[in-house]
């Protein structure tokens, strides 16, 4: 009977997140109910206000964040560099208080403790990554670590030798949806297949999850576009599949359509006049649409949709773009 049950309140938040789509998106009691008490701990803030005389006791405390090789006058340098002091300066300008992120935060932990209840809840370390951007959010097993200063806006100063389509995303409304993708990474199966739609259905797979652990966050938010490009995939969403089943992409294995369609990039590559206008990554948007077809049509078990593999799982979706 729990067992049945169980299946019941799954199926519910599944069709929830179905159903949010065309209606007001709710967080349904069940989750809300889910104790998580999530530690927040500011290194950034520490390590910028930290006196010469302290550095051992922020070293016993953060151990994992002093590799032994550096001598104690390497990071005395980098505390004093002023280029370093202007970042945690900037650091500290927009994220003087981490409350309303750590708020969010608990809230998608509640959704992975639900889906998941085997996920640990980690202690969340922010500090500053000299703006690495492709390593914005790092899961050690307890320890998840957030580079604040990979998120002071699409415009900051700091992000201006950057081509624009990575800047775009070093926006603080990512922040939580990059550690969902984070957590989301871990969780779904590795890639086996390695035909273009399976290697869609992966992506989708990602989104999807972020579909159920991010309930109240915009779908360009999930996804990390701005508003007028997720327009434009949605508006297009036909065509793009038309494109597709007309070159017979999909179960191709060609290497050069990752490049081209699933990896980041300014714009996919049709190699047609329109390609400047669309965003990148659309192979990952399409992957998306395929799995919302199979969930909302098979009605299957999450873990089932998970490990299925992609190419069947876009057999039995019975994807079709809207005309």
């Amino acid at each position: 009977m729990h067992r049945i049950l169980g299946s019941l309140l799954v199926a519910g938040l599944l069709l929830g997140a179905s159903s949010c789509r065309d209606a007001e998106p709710t967080v349904s009691e069940a989750v809300m109910n889910i104790p998580v008490a999530l530690e927040v701990s500011r290194f950034d803030q520490a390590f910028d206000r930290m006196n010469p005389e302290e550095l051992p006791r922020l070293k016993a405390q953060y151990p994992y964040l002093f590799p032994e090789q550096y001598p104690d006058s390497l990071w005395l340098a980098k505390q004093r560099d002023t280029l370093q002091q202007q970042l945690r300066a900037e650091v500290a300008r927009a994220f003087p208080d981490f409350g309303p992120y750590q708020v969010s935060l608990e809230l998608l932990f509640k959704h992975l403790k639900y889906y998941f209840p085997a996920v640990r809840v980690p202690r969340v370390v922010t500090l500053t990554s000299e703006v690495d951007y492709e390593n914005r959010v790092l899961l050690a097993d307890s320890l998840l670590l957030i580079g604040l200063d990979n998120y002071l806006g699409a415009n900051h100063e700091f992000y201006s030798v950057l081509n624009r389509y990575i800047a775009e995303e070093l926006d603080p409304a990512y922040l939580v949806s990059d550690v969902a993708n984070t957590y989301a990474r871990s969780l779904v199966p590795n890639r086996r297949e390695r035909s273009f739609v399976a290697q869609m259905v992966y992506y989708g797979k990602l989104l999807y999850l972020k579909d159920l652990l991010l309930p109240l966050e915009p779908d360009s938010v999930k996804i990390g576009y701005t508003a007028e490009q997720l327009a434009w995939a949605q508006a297009n969403e036909g065509q793009i599949w038309r494109y597709f089943i007309e070159r017979e992409l999909l179960y191709t294995t060609d290497q050069k359509l990752a490049p081209r369609f699933l990896d980041p990039a300014p714009f996919s590559k049709f190699e047609l006049q329109l390609d400047n206008e669309s965003p990148g990554r659309i192979g990952r948007y399409m992957g998306w649409q395929i799995v919302r077809s199979y969930m909302d049509r098979s009605g299957a078990g999450l873990q089932d949709m998970l490990a299925m593999p992609g190419e069947e799982l876009f057999r039995e979706s019975n994807y079709k773009p809207p005309k």
